[in-house]
């Protein structure tokens, strides 16, 4: 589910999970222990990216209906843990974000410490409320670090989604790129935090992001426990099932 390919001192991973990369259980498992391996290795800096017209489609939301609640006890936890590692990842980690990137995709963007994107179709945005779920509180807490304050409620309150022009205007993403140069541009940035002194780099993130670490690992114990009983709840399933079965219809 991760391919990775090294670029001098910079570690590129390529989620490639599916069409979409949505996130399952698996993908959350892969890319931590892609993570451990970058985190373990010799390169200075990390670049994540999707495939195809797609970076990430957010929760994998029919291996969630189907899964039940074993199953969603299992991913949520590790999808938190996963947003809090990559939010406090020791090296530069920069996003290459190719096309769409949804909800959970969207999250996965918003940890990283610069977020390019290349110009065309791709869309950005938080359609949790559209799905029918509340934030888990690690989530909540990175979007608000990375969405400028004024932008920060209508992307969490209407679960709209952006072109690449529209998200860089609101502060989504930080530079846009034609697509055969987002890899090149994505590395280039990756060197450049690469080439800063490791222990200064990351006591510097550390310390930027520290009022959101701790606001997150706040709130999620107080309420991990109740945002999973909402996932869980059968009305919140139905929802999530009709949600489902609408994109499967239109996508069709």
């Amino acid at each position: 589910m991760i391919q990775s390919e090294d670029r001098g001192a910079v570690r590129i991973l390529h989620m490639v999970r599916g069409k979409g990369n949505a996130l399952n259980a698996d993908l959350v498992d892969a890319l931590a222990d892609a993570l451990e391996k970058l985190a373990a290795g010799p390169a200075r800096a990390g670049v994540i990216t999707g495939q195809g017209n797609v970076f990430g489609a957010g929760v994998d939301l029919q291996s969630l209906v189907e899964g039940g609640a074993d199953y969603a006890r299992r991913f949520l936890p590790g999808m938190g843990r996963l947003f809090e590692r990559l939010a406090t990842f020791p090296k530069p980690m920069v996003a290459a974000v190719n096309g769409h990137a949804i909800a959970g995709g969207a999250i996965l963007v918003f940890t990283c410490d610069q977020r390019i994107m290349a110009r065309g179709k791709g869309r950005v945005g938080l359609t949790e409320v559209l799905v029918g779920v509340t934030f888990p509180a690690r989530a909540l807490e990175i979007s608000r670090f990375a969405i400028p304050s004024q932008h920060f409620p209508t992307a969490v309150c209407t679960g709209r989604t952006w072109p690449p022009e529209e998200a860089l205007a609101r502060g989504l993403v930080d530079e846009l790129v034609d697509p055969e140069k987002l890899l090149d541009r994505a590395c280039e940035v990756a060197n450049e935090m690469g080439a800063i002194s490791p222990r200064v780099f990351t006591e510097t993130k550390l310390a930027v992001r520290r009022p959101m670490i701790e606001a997150a690992r706040e709130q999620a114990a107080k309420t991990d426990d109740a945002v999973l009983e909402h996932w869980l709840s059968p009305k919140t399933m139905a929802e999530v099932a009709k949600f489902v079965e609408q994109t499967i219809k239109k996508k069709g």
